[in-house]
């Protein structure tokens, strides 16, 4: 590149950039002293701490000028389970929430859609799959008073073991404790037995083999020591626990346009940062639980790391597209398959059946 081309380049860089600067400064000009409440997503987790509650708190508050200032706590620390949270939305309990959606899989099998177990094998795949599923979303819970300002999600969920798993067939007979049900579908089409256990007491149900497996994200499995009662991790991504954040819509329309505004142009830097957490976190899980050089934790685990072959992934593909997309279609609507089919089904090139 020429001095000259260069010059011309940082100049309209700085161009654009003073450009943005000031239409913010003008927007925050605009902005009516605000105070907003949000229900965050689990505090104890990444997610929550180093991105969703700096974004609110520090952010947001930077970008008005001050002028709005935030308050949030994750949903455990106010009593709640997860469930409840966009149901509480919708009545106006909670302004801002965010909230697993396998959370609300028994109030309607549509919220399964982007995470059935199998469906997406790697990250890209699930932001895909979540971004085309998106708009339906935003429709559906329009309904229910809720707006729905995007999503976000947490590390791959993996198989942790107490026993020797080296393919997914080694997962007939055995006992694997599970989240969700898809999760516990897939599980049952490779002929184990879905077992519910609350997280805490994974561990002690892992070192008495009462179950011999338990799904969940790679680092949580860390940070929870999993790997202190676990010998084989397999590094398959069943599904990815996707984050809903959105807010009561009355509450929404009340706000100033200024304010609105202010948030939407701004809140995709939050979902995209937590996407690329969850990137990151998951291959960290894979790192720290089995001992890796390139884990810079001070604990380091030393389980055995199980890469799937290209057999297992077919398998998981075939499992999907057979057993676990039609269990979940058969107890959808028909508008909810055939949105499906319409948006995930053209991105993946499958189509679910009732």
């Amino acid at each position: 590149m020429t001095r000259k081309v260069l010059s011309t380049t940082m100049t309209q860089a700085a161009a654009l950039a003073a450009t943005a600067l000031f239409a913010q400064s003008a927007l925050a000009a605009d902005i009516p002293e605000t105070e907003l409440t949000v229900v965050g997503g689990l505090s104890n987790l990444t997610a929550y701490k180093d991105v969703e509650k700096p974004f609110w708190t520090e952010k947001i508050p930077e970008l008005s000028d001050d002028k709005i200032s935030v308050s949030i706590k994750g949903f455990n620390d106010m009593g709640l389970k997860g469930p409840e949270v966009l149901r509480l939305i919708g009545e106006g309990v909670i302004p801002f929430g965010s909230a697993t959606m396998s959370y609300f899989a028994s109030d309607n099998p549509i919220n399964e859609a982007i995470d059935l177990a199998g469906l997406a094998p790697d990250i890209e795949t699930a932001r895909k799959v979540t971004d085309a599923f998106e708009p339906v979303y935003k429709d559906f819970y329009e309904d229910k008073n809720v707006k729905v300002l995007g999503f976000s999600t947490y590390a791959a969920q993996v198989l942790f073991c107490n026993a020797q798993v080296e393919e997914l067939d080694d997962i007939k007979g055995k006992k694997v404790r599970t989240s969700s049900r898809t999760q516990a579908e897939f599980v049952e089409a490779l002929g184990g037995s879905s077992v519910t256990i609350p997280f805490p007491e994974v561990v002690p149900a892992l070192q008495n083999k009462v179950v011999d497996c338990a799904i969940t994200g790679s680092m949580s499995g860390y940070s929870a020591k999993w790997y202190e009662v676990g010998t084989h991790l397999y590094a398959l991504p069943v599904n990815w626990n996707q984050q809903i954040h959105a807010v009561n819509m009355d509450y929404w329309n009340d706000l100033d346009p200024a304010v609105q505004d202010l948030i939407e142009s701004n809140v995709q830097t939050m979902y995209d940062d937590i996407w690329d957490q969850a990137e990151r976190e998951t291959q960290e899980g894979y790192d720290c639980n089995t001992g890796a050089d390139s884990c810079d934790q001070d604990v380091k685990g030393d389980m055995k790391l199980v890469e799937p072959t290209d057999e297992d992934k077919e398998t998981l593909k075939k499992l999907t597209a057979d057993i676990v997309i039609p269990k979940w279609a058969s107890r959808c609507s028909d508008e909810c398959v055939e949105d499906f089919n319409d948006t995930i089904g053209d991105v993946l090139g499958i189509k679910a059946e009732k």
